[in-house]
């Protein structure tokens, strides 16, 4: 049997950093498999979902690397939901309810006063056609519950949480239709869960009640469950989800210089047994990837740690992959030796101004003589062969300075900076003119 995931954002927004981890466990895990990843739409609510989102869910995901093998819309499938809808109403799996929210709110509130839990009664099974037709007739319209099955427990086999109760006669039968005809979450996704053949769904814990209603749905219909994994959510560093966290998503991770292969990396690991490591590859992700390494406690999430782990995805960074970002005339050897210092690629536009000048350096009275002397000997150098050593070396030799007070001064001069990239790498393209005349007004 081929494996089928499936990511299934609502457009009614952009992703933020749980839906981007929602999605990668699901392509990984397709890819891993030698199975298809399907990107659906559920845009069921036509209120409030819009286009502009849908085109960003699939930026989004080019930008992560995480391409759909398939797309799939819901809005496009309302006669496949009507069909399934009619079968089980006339099974008797779906059936009318009349109450108004204020009602079921007063309801709820009741039974919560009385330290009962909220389980709707299941009023609307019992009016009689008389009463249904009396309700319709002052134009109450229903909105429609699935009917569950009290007889035996719901049951899995979680691949993350392990074995999974849950007693239906504890929870409530859950609306899936409005009373305008919208539908609600629950059964749309089960009915395309069969008819796409999604064969397993991954996604997070607070879904796990859905997961024990959604089985009956499939049950109902005749078809077997998808395998299911419920993955532990992210809490922020301060130990739970902040506003913050909520809403970061690829626009902001991309105004901090976040490459998409820094997400990925830290993402596919947390909340796993293995560590966090600074792969620029997918390859090692998919093959490691494996759901027994999954624990249950919270994965949390650090920007921080985000942030370190970007810098060292840059420093393995080839030219090829950047150089479109860079500035206009640096070239492989500017790239490979600012590439150390840099934690976001947009950082290259400093020392290309520093390689490039002019530069600013901060005034070396005690030092001048020096560096004149420096001037004089570096332009007297074979600057095809190592310009740096030979510069300090011949210096070191003749004033007898080692150390902080031999190299910091040169690289004062040279670049207006205090650290920076090795001066070894750095001075060839700075130039011998360049280099001179930068000396020589120290």
């Amino acid at each position: 049997m081929k494996v089928i995931t499936r990511f299934a954002p609502s457009p009614t927004g952009t992703l933020h950093i749980g839906n981007i981890r929602t999605a990668l466990f699901n392509w990984l895990f397709a890819r891993a498999q030698g199975g298809a990843f399907l990107l659906r739409i559920d845009d069921t609510d036509a209120a409030r979902s819009e286009e502009r989102f849908v085109e960003a869910i699939r930026a989004d995901l080019a930008w992560l690397g995480l391409a759909p093998d398939e797309e799939a819309r819901q809005s496009a499938r309302f006669d496949r939901y009507q069909a399934r809808f009619d079968a089980l109403v006339a099974a008797g799996r779906i059936y009318p309810a009349y109450e108004t929210q204020a009602e079921l709110d007063l309801k709820r509130k009741v039974l919560l006063g009385r330290g009962l839990p909220p389980v709707y009664d299941r009023a609307a099974l019992k009016l009689t056609d008389a009463e249904r037709g009396q309700l319709e007739a002052e134009g109450v319209k229903p909105h429609w519950r699935f009917k569950l099955d009290h007889a035996a427990p719901v049951e899995w086999h979680d691949l993350i949480r392990g074995p999974q109760h849950f007693e239906p006669a504890t929870m409530s039968d859950p609306v899936i239709r409005r009373a305008d005809g919208s539908w609600l979450y629950m059964l749309p996704s089960a009915i395309d869960d069969v008819e796409l053949g999604i064969t397993h769904v991954v996604r997070g814990e607070d879904h796990v009640s859905n997961t024990a209603l959604q089985i009956q749905m499939f049950q109902a219909m005749g078809a077997a469950p998808p395998a299911f994994a419920h993955a532990a959510l992210l809490t922020g560093a301060e130990g739970k989800l902040s506003k913050r966290l909520g809403s970061l998503g690829v626009e902001a991770l991309q105004e901090a210089g976040i490459e998409p292969q820094a997400v990925r990396a830290l993402l596919a690991r947390l909340g796993t047994s293995d560590p966090v490591e600074p792969f620029v590859e997918m390859a090692p992700l998919i093959a490691a990837f494996d759901f027994s390494r999954f624990g249950r406690a919270p994965a949390r999430f650090d920007e921080g740690e985000l942030a370190q782990l970007n810098a060292r995805i840059i420093h393995q960074l080839p030219f090829a992959a950047v150089a479109e970002r860079l500035p206009a005339g640096m070239g492989a050897d500017a790239w490979e030796a600012i590439r150390p210092n840099l934690t976001r690629i947009e950082e290259a536009g400093d020392w290309w101004g520093v390689i490039e000048g002019p530069i600013a350096a901060p005034p070396a009275a005690e030092d001048a003589d020096f560096l004149a002397r420096a001037a004089t000997v570096a332009a007297g150098l074979d600057w095809a062969a190592d310009p740096w050593h030979a510069l300090t070396n011949a210096l070191k030799a003749e004033t007898g300075r080692k150390g902080k007070a031999l190299f910091l001064p040169l690289r004062r001069a040279l670049t207006g900076r205090d650290h920076g990239p090795d001066m070894a790498a750095l001075l060839p393209l700075i130039g011998r003119d360049r280099a001179v005349a930068r000396l020589r007004a120290r």
